[in-house]
Formats: C-alpha cells, sequence, structure tokens
C-alpha cells in the first residue's frame, strides 16, 4: 500500500518525533482519519525521508516512531531556477503546482513590463508547492523567492549559469546543450510577451533567446514545458 508523504521540520537523529503543526495533525487526524500503529513517510525537505509509526495523536501535537531513514534519490537531472512573470487569475498557481512537480528548485515570480498582476498570494503558494511536492514524491521543497523585477533579476543572475530567455524569436530548444551541467535560470514572458527593450537586456546580459516552436504557446504551457526540458538538458 502507498504511504501518505508529509514534509516537516523533523530531525530523524532522534528516535521519536513531534509535531504541533496544525496542518499536518488535521490531516492526520481528520483526512485521513489514521489511528496509533498506522505507518508515514516523514520528509524533512532536506533529502532525507523517514518510515514513522504515529504514537500518540492529540489535537496539539502528532508524535512519530521513526522506524527507518532512508535519502530520497528522486532529484531532477539539473538545478533549476524559474523566473515566470506573474500570470493572470489561476495561471501562476498552475504554473507554481506543475514546476514543483517536475523537479525546478527555485521559483521567482517576475515583473515584467507587460505584467499585469503585481502580487501573488504567498501563504497559498506555500500550501501548493508543499503539497506538489509531497504529491511528486520529491525529497525537498522548492524555494519561493519574493515577487522581482525583471530589470533587477536579468543583471543579477549568475552569468557562470546556463541562462535560457524563452521568446518566439529565438533558437529551438533543442539545440542547447548543458554540457558542463551547470545549473539553469530560465525567464517566462507575460501574457502579452515580452518588451523589445526586455529582449535586448537578455543579449546584452548574455542570454541565450530561446524558443519552444513554432507554435505560440500561452504563459503558463511555456512555463511548464520549459521546466520540464531545462530539469532534462
Amino acid at each position: 500500500m502507498k504511504l501518505q508523504r508529509f514534509f516537516g521540520k523533523f530531525d530523524f537523529r532522534n528516535k521519536e518525533v513531534e509535531s504541533s503543526d496544525y496542518e499536518l495533525i488535521n490531516q492526520i487526524k481528520n483526512v485521513f482519519r489514521y489511528q496509533r500503529g498506522a505507518e508515514v513517510l516523514l520528509l524533512d525537505g532536506l533529502g532525507k525521508e523517514a518510515l514513522g509509526e504515529i504514537r500518540k495523536i492529540d489535537s496539539d501535537i502528532v508524535v512519530f516512531e521513526i522506524k527507518k531513514v532512508t535519502e530520497n534519490e528522486n532529484i531532477t537531472k539539473n538545478k533549476v531556477a524559474l523566473y515566470c512573470s506573474i500570470l493572470k487569475k489561476e495561471n501562476f498557481e498552475l504554473v507554481t503546482q506543475k514546476a514543483t512537480e517536475i523537479g525546478v528548485s527555485e521559483i521567482y515570480p517576475l515583473l515584467s513590463a507587460r505584467t499585469l498582476k503585481q502580487n501573488i498570494k504567498e501563504d497559498r503558494m506555500l500550501k501548493i508547492i508543499k503539497e506538489a511536492s509531497e504529491q511528486s514524491e520529491r525529497g525537498t521543497i522548492p524555494v519561493l523567492h519574493s515577487p522581482v523585477e525583471f530589470r533587477y533579476a536579468i543583471k543579477n543572475t549568475n552569468k557562470n549559469d546556463l541562462n535560457l530567455f524563452f521568446d518566439h524569436s529565438g533558437q529551438n530548444i533543442s539545440e542547447i546543450k548543458n554540457t558542463e551541467n551547470k545549473k539553469i535560470n530560465i525567464f517566462i514572458g507575460p501574457e502579452g510577451g515580452w518588451e523589445e527593450y526586455e529582449r535586448e537586456s537578455a543579449k546584452e546580459n548574455n542570454f541565450k533567446i530561446v524558443s519552444l516552436g513554432k507554435l505560440n504557446l500561452r504563459g503558463e504551457t511555456a512555463a511548464i514545458v520549459a521546466s520540464y526540458l531545462a530539469c532534462g538538458l
């Protein structure tokens, strides 16, 4: 039977770990209705996971006995940071969820010239990221950064990384090879596309201008596909 997975601030050096996290307790007690003796997988967010047996469940605490600790090896080939312009409605939430499932390491909400939505609901986004990390069985949780303006992000990206600026005018992503196993930073534009000066800024900062093919994709589609391809370059 598949064991349910839970991230938390766990220290697996101890034979027992406990949590007073309200959401975790609510899931254990009310969502999954676990009883004493049930087994789950606990993850510390740093790459370790443990088989835990529930020893105590109260309204304000849950205690697990640690039976076995292992390394989670569900990692992608590359470390990828996604810089995605904040999209309208729930589209940015969708991007965040799917990029987490795909395996990105960091997510930067980007404020570009044509970005219409200027903020995110951080608490909700963190919950989406945590749940997507558990569902996809990864061992770490991606870092969600505060919204950053394009002009700062494009200049402060490490020049030694493989930096990809996605635009319909670029060379096909299939032509790019990550032979040096560099960290990859990918930039995705808003619904209205990039302004010309943003394209020029990317070139000036030695970004590779790449595309996902001949078709014009929606922002959320481009972000999800680009994340998937970058994680495996």
